[in-house]
């Protein structure tokens, strides 16, 4: 077994189909091969051999793709570094891993420590003129080089991805071969996946939901993969419609930046599938999408420590506000505190066991032991199963506000904040409080700049809700912290010295 094997058998089957479109490259899956069998041999020609850890420290481009499967098809780790990261915390994360090499471009050079930092790095390899003891080029080398996909056990690691840290120190979760051929093939049957669709990803290939979901699964279909360095909403939107691309993927902010848009629709005309991760999509912005787009908002639910693939919303029966119920071989259960399973329609803390599951977090085994519990990860995510086994999710267990006792979840806030056609995103959290021990804050983006009034919106949440969970304070700004994979960065919001009115 081999992740690699998928794009082996594309390229038997389909040698002429395009596989990866990033600017002027165009690759066939024929090309995409020859091109990961070049760089697997420059790699094993650096000492690079089954276990071995490969750092990727790059943007989202067909180079990333090469490498990553060079990677894997010698039998050695392939760990992702986001190209937001900075140099202290590029330095912490290499010698975490332990890396033999780092792959980098010019771009990204300032992040890039100094080798007496890395002592574990044997060679940089750099793209685009980076300042590299070696180039990309030279370790292509030969362009008839052929290296055989090296055949795994199911249990042996892939790659290690880095927790995105929206809560605090980031962990490198090992995914197996096994996790990963297991959660793309559920990903290409489950969401319909074919051979002729174009798929776009702007979305960061560092993280889960982009390598996994997007890309590895699109080379599981043997289907085409367009690429962006990163979300712009104009190039975006023409390459969407010049490449007829047919799946999109993004989070909640694009969808909603996107609705305001009018020359999105005739843009995405060739789009027949949208799917929203990172975050639960608010359920008034998918009313929205599906009333202007015509396309129904997919969502699922996972972690990077689940592949990230866990359980998905089906086309057959499709609930609004679910996340779904579990993919093929997975199981999901909701608990007390206790780790007691909960009846129906009870919230607890949601678990998940299955092939998906992580093998652990790399070099902390106190940590994985606490996260496993008799093979099943503990989430650390809140929600109920009602009687068909869907999954609705409630939210974070330590996003919780305690107020004077009363539990008060902020997902059910923000659902309700953005059906105001005053709120264009926002974020829901609890602060400090002398008398309740914690007060709910609600922090907003306005539709219109510089727009927003407090009381208007503590009015409108307050004949809606019980009177604890109106917001006590309510703070405009510009824009909410996030980070790259579209997640709001809550722990940034509560220092926030932005204006408030309350």
């Amino acid at each position: 077994m081999n992740m690699v094997d998928a794009l082996d058998r594309a390229r038997k089957f389909f040698p002429e189909r395009e596989a990866v479109i990033d600017g002027d490259v165009r690759l066939t899956y024929e090309g995409l091969a020859r091109e990961v069998g070049r760089a697997a041999c420059g790699l094993r020609s650096l000492g690079i051999d089954r276990g071995d850890r490969v750092c990727l420290f790059l943007n989202n481009r067909a180079e990333f793709l090469i490498a990553l499967y060079a990677t894997m098809k010698l039998g050695a780790v392939c760990v992702s570094l986001s190209p937001m990261q900075k140099a202290d915390e590029v330095t912490g994360l290499l010698n975490d891993c332990g890396a033999a090499v780092l792959i980098t471009e010019a771009d990204l050079m300032g992040s890039v420590p100094a080798a007496a930092r890395v002592p574990s790095v044997r060679t940089v390899v750099g793209l685009d003129g980076a300042p590299c003891e070696t180039t990309w080029d030279a370790l292509l080398g030969d362009a008839s080089a052929t290296c055989d996909t090296v055949n795994l056990n199911p249990d042996d690691p892939a790659t290690m991805i880095y927790t995105s840290g929206t809560t605090g120190q980031s962990k490198g979760v090992v995914l197996t071969h096994g996790n990963l051929v297991s959660n793309t093939c559920a990903a290409k049957y489950m969401c319909g996946m074919q051979g002729e669709d174009r798929s776009i990803c702007f979305l960061p290939m560092s993280h889960s939901f982009a390598q996994n979901f997007i890309t590895n699964a699109t080379i599981q279909a043997a289907s085409t993969l367009v690429v962006m360095k990163g979300f712009q909403p104009d190039e975006a939107l023409r390459l969407i419609a010049t490449e007829k691309v047919t799946r999109f993927y993004a989070v909640p902010p694009i969808y909603i930046m996107l609705l305001a848009r009018e020359d999105a629709t005739e843009a995405m005309a060739s789009v027949t599938y949208c799917f929203s991760a990172a975050s639960s999509m608010p359920e008034e912005i998918a009313r929205r999408w599906k009333e202007r787009f015509g396309l129904k908002m997919h969502e699922a639910y996972g972690l990077t420590e689940t592949s990230p693939f866990a359980t998905y919303n089906h086309e057959l029966r499709h609930k609004p506000g679910s996340v779904g119920t579990p993919i093929m071989n997975v199981e999901v259960r909701v608990v007390d505190p206790a780790g007691q399973p909960l009846p129906t329609g009870e919230a607890g803390e949601i678990q998940v066991r299955g092939p998906n599951v992580m093998a652990g977090y790399f070099g902390k085994p106190e940590e994985t032991a606490e996260a496993m519990v008799e093979g099943w990860l503990r989430t650390g995510d809140v929600g109920y199963l009602d009687d068909e086994g869907y999954l609705f999710l409630v939210d974070r267990l330590k996003d919780m506000i305690n107020n004077a006792g009363l539990k008060v979840w902020p997902r059910q806030v923000e659902e309700v904040l953005y059906c105001h056609p005053m709120v264009r995103e926002c974020a829901v959290i609890g602060v400090p409080h002398e008398v309740f021990g914690e007060t709910v804050k609600a922090v907003i983006v306005p539709s219109t700049p510089g727009g927003g009034d407090a009381d208007e919106i503590r009015q409108w949440v307050a004949a809606r809700l019980s009177d604890y969970k109106v917001p006590r304070i309510v703070e405009f700004v510009e824009e909410l912290p996030k980070n790259a994979t579209g997640k709001i960065l809550k722990r940034e919001l509560r220092p926030s010295q932005s204006r408030t009115a309350g």
